[in-house]
């Protein structure tokens, strides 16, 4: 029997199981007598144990908060009919309680429950814990947001990719170059040859006669 499942109902005593819920109320078990029945949610309220919360001095605090101080104190439980007896039993098993908004038949009440369940040995335990589940989704929240980081590519997906063209230098530079190269031996072969022409015609030209001194 899970501590999850137990309830209490308005009106009726006792703690329930709930066997199963339907839209108009649920079919639950006595803790006590084990009677089996369907209760309307028209005419009762149901409370799962879970869900209660008790006033302490400080902050509200979840009903198993004392109902595991109960479990865990070498104290004789009081007789519930004696309100100084609760009183005093409280106040040294969980101190912490507000006794000016937690009544004497709340104090009777969780002892009543408190005994149905250990009857039942029915471990006291929340099922999930609220809190922790509230502080991770906070933490989650808070943190920033991770950047992807790169796909490492493959050596076949590098080869696959297309590769890009190289560019050429232009052509145009290249021809000039040549033509430049080749046009100056050219030029020196012409300039020798004229000067050759040059000294072939001074020495072919008629010198003109010595003139002849007069004679006294």
């Amino acid at each position: 029997m899970e501590y999850s499942k137990i309830i209490a109902i308005t009106g009726l005593p006792g703690l329930y199981e709930l066997i199963s819920s339907k839209s108009d109320g649920g079919i639950v078990r006595s803790l006590e007598d084990k009677t089996t029945r369907f209760v309307s949610s028209r005419v009762h309220q149901f409370s799962h144990l879970e869900s209660i919360e008790v006033y302490t001095n400080r902050h509200n605090e979840n009903l198993v908060t004392i109902l595991k101080a109960m479990e865990g104190s070498e104290e004789k439980l009081p007789d519930d009919k004696d309100p100084a007896a609760l009183k005093s039993y409280f106040e040294k098993v969980y101190p912490e309680l507000d006794h000016t908004r937690v009544y004497t038949s709340d104090l009777k009440k969780m002892i009543k429950w408190f005994t149905v369940l250990q009857s039942n040995k029915v471990e006291i335990k929340l099922s999930e814990p609220v809190a922790e589940a509230v502080n991770e989704e906070t933490e989650e929240e808070q943190k920033p947001e991770a950047k992807p980081k790169p796909v490492k590519k493959t050596e076949k997906e590098k080869e696959s990719e297309p590769k890009k063209p190289v560019k050429k230098a232009p052509a145009a530079k290249e021809e000039k170059t040549e033509k430049s190269t080749k046009k100056t031996p050219a030029k020196k072969a012409a300039a020798s040859k004229a000067k050759d022409e040059e000294k072939s015609a001074a020495k072919d030209k008629p010198k003109a006669p010595a003139a002849k001194k007069k004679s006294k």
